[in-house]
């Protein structure tokens, strides 16, 4: 194996596609190793779906502050390549800016950030991304983004963070809610972003609320997708996608908040039947609608104006529909399927355990 290895040549092998190949090997065998040191790797369909969304541009810094294998970069290039004739209708300096310095990342764990670097070649991206950890001092280091796109850890770790521009999630574990500082933080002001979290990040006591203050505050957190269970691989993970744009003030930027529940009243995702693009569909169409239309308690897209969720305590957890399903975890078959939902379960509960704890030690006094 090794002499065919050493007989390839790498420069002709991504005009042969082996990018993709490398990719797609990459999508099978995180997909089949489910969980891998606590990492939940991001579906291919709903990346691709953000990024057509978030529409990266020529000559847009795009940030993954948790880069994974580099699946958001590497579809984010594409996205531009595939609206500029494959960088050919770029200048030589445009062209050499996408190369070398428009995607830019970290990512702390050894393995997978070798993979994130092989990944980033095969597919002809040369820029940066250091196997860093973005929660400490060196985080600053990845500088200001036009873009932040993220799928950070779901569970909160052992450390704690220390860096010390933080100051909402200064001295928490580390886990979804600093990284969500960071992205805020590393916004230029009329930046974009849309990152993945869980939905403790939506409801969860201090310091998740300071945080939700904060980013309406500093940012237009337009949008938020409730999506799917099981499309991480464990029924008991439910997560989210937030939103948001980078305001020119610090102060008021949220005016609205639209919800799309894609998790209601949904299909079980798994082996059986897997998650594909048709599903995001109805939600792009919603997203990009000039006119946004409250489609009412019956529909999947609803308005919440700002002081509705002020007067909720600046909760997130809003839902509308009503399930009709008896239990989607009793159709689950695969005995690593029913595991895995059993730790998302018991992670979940431990993480509200956690939050109730930290309300405790904190308690707010309302005046």
């Amino acid at each position: 194996m090794v002499v065919a290895i050493n007989k390839l040549d790498w420069f002709s092998a991504r005009a042969d596609g082996l990018g993709d190949i490398y990719e797609g090997l990459l999508d099978k065998t995180t997909s089949a190793t489910k969980v891998k040191a606590g990492q939940y790797f991001t579906p291919r369909p709903l990346i691709d779906s953000i990024v057509r969304l978030i529409a990266p541009k020529v000559g847009e810094v795009v940030q993954d502050p948790a880069a994974g294998t580099g699946g958001f970069l590497i579809a984010a290039d594409r996205y531009i390549k595939d609206h500029t004739d494959n960088y050919n209708s770029l200048s030589i300096v445009q062209r050499e800016f996408q190369k070398f310095k428009a995607f830019v990342g970290n990512e702390w764990v050894q393995d997978t950030h070798r993979l994130c670097l092989m990944n980033l070649l095969l597919h002809g991206i040369q820029s940066q991304v250091n196997c860093t950890d973005t929660l400490s001092d060196a985080g600053d280091d990845l500088g200001s983004a036009d873009i932040v796109l993220s799928n950070p850890p779901f569970n909160k770790m052992t450390g704690l963070v220390d860096r010390e521009s933080f100051t909402i999630t200064a001295g928490d574990r580390v886990g979804p809610l600093p990284f969500v500082e960071h992205a805020i933080r590393t916004l230029r002001p009329g930046g974009r972003a849309a990152v993945i979290v869980p939905d403790n990040v939506l409801f969860g006591g201090s310091p998740a609320n300071r945080l939700r203050t904060w980013l309406m505050d500093l940012c237009d957190l337009h949008t938020v997708l409730r999506l799917p269970s099981g499309i991480f691989y464990a029924q008991g993970v439910q997560t989210n996608v937030l939103f948001f744009s980078r305001g020119f003030s610090d102060v008021n930027n949220t005016q609205k908040v639209w919800f799309y529940d894609m998790r209601t009243n949904m299909p079980n995702f798994g082996k059986k039947n897997p998650l594909t693009e048709s599903y995001f569909s109805d939600f792009e169409k919603s997203y990009k609608s000039a006119i946004r239309v409250d489609q009412g308690e019956l529909g999947r897209f609803r308005c919440v104006s700002r002081d509705e969720i002020r007067q909720r305590d600046d909760n997130l957890d809003i839902t509308w529909l009503k399930s009709q399903d008896i239990n989607l975890e009793q159709s689950l078959s695969e005995p690593e399927e029913i595991a895995v939902a059993i730790i998302g379960h018991l992670r979940n509960a431990l993480d509200e355990v956690e939050s109730l704890i930290e309300d405790l030690e904190n308690p707010v006094f309302l005046e």
